[in-house]
């Protein structure tokens, strides 16, 4: 018969020990129970645990101290945080200390459930590491600590804000998160928030009942609904409205959503990443995002390093994007010049990986004999500028024709860091989202 999984339960109420007692045995775990933390601490000396929950106020310590110790001495244990309710700072300091998730008084005993399945549906670290994923390309010192953080915090329910450079892979690293965490089995839903219209934005999000808007002829999912059990990617995040964010930060604390026309509230369990390419710190000092939804987002930040800071993982970023575009083409492989590698490693790259795979795409249909030069890079074109001292005479026949040839390909750049958001270009080009619409509508750029 196997052994059946043992948690650890912490509090020092003997109401709230026999009540998360009665309701663990139900799931078929068998429970020990202590008073602080010395005993806490003695448990856990003596037997082994896959699940540990603590109140937070004990007689001879805090869970938090808990929380450290078992991080330290016992880290394939999940700890989940009971705390008072309303008190979200300890949550979150929690969380931070490495805590699985947190639970509120009362207990929830539905919640509970849920936290318990999904804790026990963690892999312990020492199992094994995790398997490269050969999405996410580089063994540079910086990768190396981009791939133990991503396998760190897979076994979290903390909300992690992403932070990095468009074209740096910030969506591929939270499908990571959520492919190597105990939700992996559940949907991962990512949305761009910059690209959702304002009047959508409620409806998109919560939901909606048929007739409770013009257009509305049936009733609709909302993201959160569609994320439920599994993980919600909030990309571009800064650029959701006020109004929406105050919507958003309510969502998040209260774990439930009502759909717009609706009257009942839906408990949905999501976990929520997020990420943008602007500098979210900036944005709440500027009054364009809610400090309060950003301490609740920010609970964890993970950079993704830019390209240009691990420039020898270009050449093998390059043998795979070619050798991906062989497979797509049916033709031949092509390989790069030594001269044109060198090109690539000492350009600073503005668009980081995205930018390289359009670059070696727009390349690979460049070159003969399945030789990619560095001209096929374009590299000149791309980035000519009057300091480069490239941009002479000789390449000029028109002038106006030059420069509109230029401004196009700037446009299109930006357009393609930002995946098409146009007001988040024309902000990376230092243009008005007004001149910006002039330029396209000019260029003839759709």
């Amino acid at each position: 018969m196997a052994l059946r999984q043992r948690a650890l339960i912490v509090d020092d109420e003997p109401d709230i020990r026999e009540l998360l007692e009665i309701t663990l045995g139900r799931m078929k775990l068998d429970t020990r129970s202590a008073r602080n933390v010395k005993e806490a601490r003695e448990w856990l000396l003596r037997e082994p645990f896959d699940l540990c929950l603590t109140d937070m106020r004990l007689p001879d310590g805090t869970g938090l101290e808990l929380v450290q110790h078992i991080q330290q001495r016992h880290p394939q244990v999940p700890v989940a945080m009971i705390t008072a309710y309303g008190s979200l700072d300890t949550a979150i300091n929690a969380l931070k200390a490495g805590a699985f998730d947190f639970l509120t008084k009362p207990v929830d005993l539905a919640r509970l459930r849920e936290l318990v399945g999904t804790a026990l549906r963690l892999r312990a670290p020492e199992d094994a590491e995790a398997p490269v994923d050969n999405r996410l390309l580089g063994d540079s010192p910086p990768m190396r600590e981009l791939r133990k953080q991503i396998q760190k915090l897979a076994r979290s329910q903390a909300p992690v804000y992403i932070s990095g450079e468009s074209g740096s892979g910030k969506e591929l690293v939270a499908r990571l998160i959520h492919e190597q965490g105990p939700r992996a089995g559940q949907p991962f839903v990512p949305v761009n928030c910059g690209a959702i219209p304002s009047e959508l934005m409620e409806s998109e999000f919560f939901g909606h009942k048929k007739g409770s808007f013009t257009g509305a002829i049936e009733d609709k999912q909302g993201l959160f609904q569609a994320a439920n059990g599994g993980t919600l990617f909030l990309d571009e995040v800064a650029d959701l409205p006020l109004p929406m964010q105050v919507k958003l930060l309510r969502a998040i604390q209260e774990k439930a959503v009502r759909a717009v026309g609706g009257q009942q509230e839906q408990v949905v369990d999501v976990r929520v990443l997020c990420a943008t390419h602007k500098d979210l710190a900036a944005e709440v000092a500027a009054g364009r995002f809610r400090q309060d939804l950003y301490y609740r987002l920010n609970v964890i930040e993970l950079r993704v390093p830019p390209l240009r800071e691990r420039r020898e993982d270009i050449p093998l970023i390059a043998e795979r994007v070619l050798k991906r575009l062989a497979e797509s083409s049916g033709l031949p492989p092509a390989r790069l010049t030594p001269e044109a590698l060198e090109k690539l490693k000492s350009y600073r790259f503005p668009g980081n990986v995205r930018e390289l795979e359009n670059m070696l795409e727009r390349a690979y249909t460049l070159c003969e004999d399945d030789l990619i030069q560095a001209r096929d890079l374009r590299l000149i074109d791309a980035c000519s500028s009057p300091e480069s001292g490239e941009a002479n005479l000789a390449q000029v026949d028109n002038l106006e024709d030059y420069l509109e040839d230029l401004e196009r390909k700037l446009i299109m750049q930006a357009l393609e860091e930002t995946r098409w958001n146009r007001t988040a270009a024309a902000q990376r080009l230092g243009l008005t989202f007004r001149s910006m619409r002039y330029r396209l509508k000019k260029l003839g750029i759709d």
